[in-house]
């Protein structure tokens, strides 16, 4: 039996899951949530069990860890911790130095480090839960999967700011993007459900979360990407603003009397759905009061309205599209969304089916939601982050791994099932 255990360390959180590579199969996954800030708790999933949960505070990401090991053993998912092989770590930011999933060194450690003023909420818990996992796995390789890799081969005329060429040289200022390991899965399984060569197949991938990005996917790898120099470009997402004039910054600094720093804190903590309704971050709530409370209704038809703006951009880039894919959280579940988003795009080619767009509320299952008419495809997908990171920690640590436009992955073959999902969507059916 080898195991490989995954490590998404957050903030405050510890996502986690552990997959045996020779069966092909998760066999434990969850997070512990409130770390560092006090009153932690773990939510922890066994395929075919209740979900279990236990609180015990975590003041650092180690103690977290450890209680992800703890639990694991008080479960009965693993006796023998030797039997993993690996640990592979999401890291948000890889910048251009880089650019694919490496096998962690002081070196590679050192250029997380310098990379931090790009990634300041993002890569420093990353680097914690790294030196920590290393401390309790120390016989084991470490693999670092990048969020920007995938989006690495967008082409200059995307990344380049139109701002002095010397802020790119001096100090790195370009697009890079984000949710990489998200939007290559689910091209990956889209282009099998194409029955298409991925090398020749454009889409549009749409990562819509409390965090949201676009990917416009040209002949398989990234074209163009909606984040930018850090995650709050772009969409209007659950606490951050998206795209917005930067004008606003200055204006708003000298009235309200605050820093540069403080209205980009605001921009990414307080803006977005919960900015607009002043009350809610998730759309499930948003979606629950837009009748009886009008900002409701007002966020939810400007992030619409926001995401067909950049359907329809993505479209005009790529110019031949042979599939719309929505993923993660409210992209998988919140069909009304997918409905206000989509209608009224025939002329582009775009005809959702409003029965199966309904009926497409699951994370463990594929659904084709467009008309059989529609020129250009749409499927919900659920993402799987957490298997290409497993994927790329083996790779790596049998020595066959390559760049991600030329590594083929378990599920591009056309027999992959995911039988954790399977499992779970027909208990989803019967209920």
């Amino acid at each position: 039996m080898r195991l490989i255990l995954t490590l998404n360390c957050g903030s405050s959180s510890v996502k986690y899951q552990l997959y045996d590579w020779d069966e092909k199969l998760p066999l434990a996954k969850g997070i512990v949530e409130r770390v560092v800030v006090g009153g932690s708790f773990i939510n922890h999933e066994v395929p075919g069990r209740k979900p279990y949960k236990k609180e015990e505070e975590c003041p650092s990401h180690r103690e977290a860890i450890r209680l992800i090991m703890e639990t694991l053993k008080e479960t009965g998912v693993v006796e023998d911790f030797s039997l993993i092989q690996g640990v592979g770590h999401r890291v948000v930011h890889g910048g251009e130095k880089l650019t694919h999933s490496v096998l962690i060194t002081e070196d590679v450690l050192n250029t997380f480090e310098k990379l931090k003023e790009l990634a300041p909420l993002h890569n420093p818990p990353n680097i914690l839960g790294i030196r920590a996992a290393m401390e309790l796995f120390p016989s084991c390789p470490h693999v670092a999967v990048m969020d920007t890799a995938f989006i690495s081969t967008i082409p200059p005329e995307s990344y380049i700011y139109a701002v002095p060429y010397e802020w790119y040289e001096k100090y790195g200022v370009r697009r890079y993007g984000f949710h990489g390991t998200s939007h290559l899965y689910v091209s990956r399984r889209t282009a099998v459900l194409l029955n298409k060569p991925i090398k020749e197949t454009n889409l549009v991938t749409c990562h819509i979360g409390n965090g949201v990005s676009f990917t416009a996917i040209k002949k398989g790898e990234a074209y163009d990407h909606s984040m930018g120099f850090t995650p709050l470009e772009g969409l209007v997402m659950g606490t951050r603003s998206g795209d917005i004039d930067p004008a606003i910054v200055s204006y708003i600094a000298e009235r309200e009397n605050l820093t540069a720093k403080e209205i980009v804190n605001i921009l990414n903590k307080k803006s977005g759905l919960f900015g607009i309704t002043g009350e809610y971050t998730d759309l499930r709530d948003i979606l629950k009061t837009q009748i009886s409370y009008p900002r409701s209704k007002l966020a939810f038809d400007v992030e619409c309205h926001r995401i067909k703006k950049y359907i329809g951009a993505y479209i005009a880039l790529l110019g031949r599209v042979d599939a719309i894919v929505f993923t993660a959280g409210a992209g998988e579940l919140a069909w009304e969304l997918r409905k206000n988003c989509l209608q009224g795009m025939e002329e582009l080619g775009i005809k959702f089916n409003t029965e199966r767009n309904r009926k497409a509320v699951s994370r463990n299952h594929e659904f084709l939601i467009s008309s059989d008419d529609s020129k250009i495809k749409i499927f919900v997908i659920p993402t799987d982050e957490e298997l290409v990171m497993t994927e790329d920690t083996v790779a790596i640590i049998e020595g066959r791994y390559d760049i991600p436009s030329r590594f083929t992955y378990s599920f591009e073959s056309k027999d992959y099932v995911n039988r954790m999902r399977e499992e779970a969507y027909k208990r989803e059916v019967k209920c």
